[in-house]
């Protein structure tokens, strides 16, 4: 575990402490650039390589090896379904698109339901025992992204913010109390 002794034994009182509502300048000027997806039905290969560099510019070769067309009609699927799994497993049908990275691209396009599932929100999410599988948070499966979004709800509900917000508070808290190597294995 990547992660000191947390003071806190229970989730809510650590988001209410560190509760975070100022987005990120990066985040908030891709999110205006996208605002416009959610009308159009579809995001362009540009649109995908912006969020690849925002959250992962690792995959940007892959990313970049899916062809215009298929871009279109994958994201137009997961878009036009109501079905988190359908919206999640047509997502993952593009090349470099993982969870983490459908993930950011969901919350992109609608921080308010979404947030950005990674090791970090996870390991703290693990910490505190709100979730007890995949103490490390890699290689995240439809349950794991949807644990994941429920509790982002429940949270946002409760406190009157966005999903984006207490995910983003919990990957704050993560680097907070983070010690040692993120990863558990260097690559």
């Amino acid at each position: 575990m990547a992660l000191t002794k947390l003071p806190y034994s229970r989730l809510e009182p650590l988001i209410r402490e560190h509760l975070s509502i100022e987005e990120e300048e990066s985040a908030a000027e891709l999110i205006r650039r996208l605002r416009v997806v959610r009308k159009r039905g579809y995001v362009t290969p540009a649109e995908l390589e912006a969020v690849c560099y925002w959250k992962s510019p690792r995959a940007i070769q892959y990313i970049r090896s899916n062809s215009p067309a298929h871009v279109r009609a994958t994201t137009r699927s997961a878009l036009a379904t109501r079905s988190e799994r359908r919206r999640l497993e047509a997502l993952r049908q593009l090349k470099g698109v993982s969870v983490p990275m459908a993930s950011a691209l969901l919350m992109l396009l609608n921080p308010k339901r979404y947030g950005v599932i990674d090791i970090r929100v996870w390991q703290l999410l693990h910490e505190v025992g709100t979730v007890t599988k995949n103490a490390d948070g890699v290689g995240f499966s439809f349950k794991n992204w949807y644990q994941f979004l429920v509790i982002l709800r429940y949270f946002a509900k409760k406190l009157g913010v966005s999903a984006r917000d207490v995910e983003r508070t919990l990957f704050i808290v993560h680097k907070e109390y983070q010690a040692g190597r993120l990863y558990k294995y260097s690559r």
